[in-house]
């Protein structure tokens, strides 16, 4: 343990880098949310982005040196660190993705921090309970929604999609979780009523008005794990049935919390020092005006 430049005690790493992989890349922010970790954790570790696609992910992460303490993955890598890593996390079990990477001794460790992302993003909200919620988009972060949702005690879950067959995985899923999954054309003019709604449609997704504004009355508040292109087809209809909606920016913020946590100490559950200061530091970097 050494002192950091905040005075708190800290870690001393043996390994220094860390970086986000995916294809495109260019948008990210990651590098943004953990540089601010690190300073005021008191950590010397650099965090950059590579553009790495599918084809060419088992060679990169070959190609490491012993210098290397984690990845970060976004599309369209998630599948292949999944299979890359020697040991997963439950959440990473379940949805078959890894977002997080700790490159360890004996092999790469796997996790997803997506589903925490998504618990913590709706609790900021004031939804810590459903028991009946809504996902619109049949998509690989539905799944991560689907057991974000499990995990908040939700028991019966409407999957909007264009492609009802899309909804048979997370079916199969939610009969893992216990919880019911049915499938709803986006189509639809007529929903049943939810506590809360998940969207994982892309951000440039068109979706009629009419079906959008039946979701909104039925929908309860709205996370749209979009934070790119805002307000989208269904931020939109949100508000003009005056419901609350919230951008994915709240789960991308979380879910690099719990990536900060892993590489520190391995562990997404154990608390980072002055985690409080942490986050807000976090906060102020994706938000500077926040």
């Amino acid at each position: 343990m050494v002192l950091g430049q905040s005075g708190r005690r800290v870690l001393t790493p043996e390994a220094t880098r860390l970086a986000v992989w995916g294809d495109p890349i260019a948008h990210s922010r990651s590098p943004l949310l953990h540089a601010a970790a690190y300073e005021m954790l008191g950590l010397d570790w650099s965090y950059d982005r590579r553009r790495v696609d599918a084809d060419g992910f088992a060679a990169a992460l070959a190609d490491l040196g012993a210098e290397w303490r984690g990845l970060s993955l976004t599309m369209p890598l998630k599948v292949v660190a999944h299979d890359a890593a020697r040991t997963l996390d439950r959440r990473a079990r379940l949805t078959g993705a890894v977002n997080t990477l700790l490159l360890a001794a004996g092999g790469p460790r796997g996790f997803n921090t997506d589903v925490g992302g998504i618990v913590r993003a709706l609790a900021e909200q004031g939804v810590t309970s459903a028991a009946r919620a809504r996902i619109v988009g049949a998509g690989a972060t539905a799944t991560s929604a689907l057991v974000a949702l499990s995990e908040i005690g939700t028991t019966e879950v409407d999957v909007v999609a264009r492609r009802p067959h899309a909804v048979d995985a997370l079916d199969a899923l939610g009969r893992a979780l216990g919880v019911a999954v049915t499938a709803t054309p986006l189509t639809a003019s007529g929903v049943e009523p939810v506590s809360v709604t998940i969207a994982t449609l892309p951000g440039d997704a068109p979706v009629a008005d009419a079906a959008a504004d039946a979701l909104a009355a039925a929908g309860g508040p709205l996370l749209d794990v979009v934070y790119g292109h805002w307000p989208t087809a269904l931020s939109r209809a949100w508000e003009r049935a005056s419901q609350p909606a919230a951008s994915g920016l709240g789960m991308l913020l979380h879910q690099a919390v719990l990536q900060v946590r892993v590489f520190v100490s391995g562990d997404p559950d154990a608390a980072l020092p002055d985690e409080e200061a942490v986050v807000a530091a976090m906060r102020g970097a994706l938000d500077p005006e926040h």
